[in-house]
């Protein structure tokens, strides 16, 4: 699928804030600081991949700075593009490099970048013409979305293809 662009200010606090950057002094600190700060990321962001309980075969991520780059296997496109929402749904996240290989695609999803005012209704009406295919949407997006009334602004949704 390529590199996807999220809103690096929204999204779940899991990776921390800069503070320690402050007490560097040296480029080679900096440096080794910046590494270790991405290697710390890398982290949290696999820790949140395997809480969400979508298998990913030798799971391996990359952080630089606010791009994420993810490795894998996956069974179908929808587990692959839920990795790539819980990734971007991260704050401090801008980009998520997809290098995830997938044994039995499927068509893609749309994405769908929440705006002030939305709701699952809205959404459906405006992807599908009919409010009530909200449902569609809220399964599509488990288990990343735990109740259809709580999306927030600059979240990126999955819009699965129906017939």
């Amino acid at each position: 699928m390529g590199l996807f662009s999220f809103l690096k200010s929204a999204g779940s606090k899991i990776l921390g804030t800069k503070a320690a950057e402050n007490d560097v002094t040296t480029a080679a600190n900096a440096e080794a600081l910046r590494e270790a700060n991405n290697n710390r990321k890398a982290a949290s962001l696999a820790t949140e991949v395997v809480s969400h309980g979508i298998y990913i075969e030798n799971l391996e991520i990359k952080v630089d700075d606010d791009t994420a780059t993810v490795y894998g296997l996956v069974k179908t496109t929808a587990d692959k593009e839920k990795i790539i929402l819980i990734l971007g749904n991260v704050e401090g996240i801008a980009n998520v490099d997809d290098r995830v290989t997938v044994t039995d695609p499927e068509p893609e999803a749309t994405f769908y970048t929440v705006v002030k005012g939305d709701t699952l209704s809205k959404i459906a009406k405006a992807h599908y013409g009919n409010a009530m295919k909200y449902p569609v949407i809220f399964e599509a997006n488990k288990p990343m979305l735990k109740d259809p009334d709580l999306i927030y602004p600059g979240q990126v949704l999955r819009i699965p293809k129906i017939d």
